[in-house]
């Protein structure tokens, strides 16, 4: 019966070993810069990926004041010097992501190893952490476009993360996160219903007070904002120029700059790519014709 039992478990182990998913390899942190944490039925699992593009911190105009907060703050990091989580926060298009993206090919070089995990993945934060604790490696892991709904608990595991566990986030890990949102959750006017006035001080209700306590654990905090319209044409002259030819900008260009950000309802670095981009193809396309 046992030789039996055997042999219909191993058929059994045959018939849904396909439906089991793979075990994960390792990455190898000395080849690859970059990877994706996915959630993974046995717990998650680290996909490598090549760097999205060469973008430079110096094609980042009009955010300076940001980039070189960001910069000292990741050299620090990596030289083992005390460093902070940072929230990038603000304007959609104004350079959050981009600074990031930026950061890792500027200073992969020197060491600098990031982690990209997505926002309905970070339930699975804390085993991504203890996974990289004793890790060789310094690891910023990153989140685009951070905020939660008023019902979305994965934000308990964020701030786990951050700064609420017991034995604290790893000496090797650091947080980035960019958001539109500044405090990551959704406030609203029945939040400040709680809120009271004690002598001159003003003291926020419970509610208010769990949603700034998340944005409250990055310790660097970022803000950036829509551009004034002599920042904006300064970046598509960077973009026009650098894509195209120098004489492709002059005040015809200019003042097409000037038309598309206000058909699109705004300025920003975002706005200025996708300009250089139209203007660029189009004139080639029409030299070609």
């Amino acid at each position: 019966m046992d030789a039996e039992l055997t042999q219909r478990l191993m058929r059994l182990l045959d018939h849904v070993d396909h439906w089991l998913p793979s075990v994960p390899v390792p990455v190898d942190w000395n080849t690859h810069v970059a990877a994706i944490w996915q959630r993974h039925p046995l717990g998650g699992r680290l996909l490598p990926v090549p760097p999205r593009d060469t973008m430079t911190l110096d094609d980042l105009l009009g955010i300076e004041r940001q980039k070189l907060a960001l910069i000292d703050n990741t050299r620090a990091f990596l030289q083992g010097l005390p460093a902070n989580h940072a929230l990038l926060w603000g304007s959609r298009g104004s350079g959050k992501s981009s600074v990031i993206r930026a950061l890792l090919n500027s200073l992969s070089s020197v060491g600098l190893r990031l982690i990209q995990v997505d926002r309905h993945d970070l339930s699975s934060l804390p085993m991504l952490v203890e996974q990289l604790r004793n890790a060789p490696h310094r690891f910023v892991v990153y989140c685009d476009d951070l905020s939660f709904e008023g019902n979305d608990d994965a934000y308990k595991a964020l701030k786990s993360v951050l700064d609420g566990a017991l034995t604290g986030p790893p000496e090797n890990v650091l947080l980035y996160a960019t958001s539109n949102r500044r405090h990551l959750l959704p406030e609203s006017m029945e939040d400040n219903s709680g809120s009271r006035l004690v002598g001159d001080e003003l003291h926020h209700g419970d509610a208010v007070e769990e949603k700034i306590s998340l944005s409250d654990r990055f310790g660097l905090w970022l803000g950036f904002h829509p551009f004034s319209q002599a920042t904006y044409l300064e970046v598509c002259e960077h973009w026009v120029t650098r894509i195209g030819e120098p004489q492709d900008w002059n005040d015809a260009t200019k003042a097409e700059a000037v038309r598309f950000a206000t058909l699109r309802g705004g300025r920003s670095g975002r706005t200025a790519w996708q300009f250089a981009a139209q203007w660029v193809g189009r004139k080639r396309l029409h030299e070609k014709a």
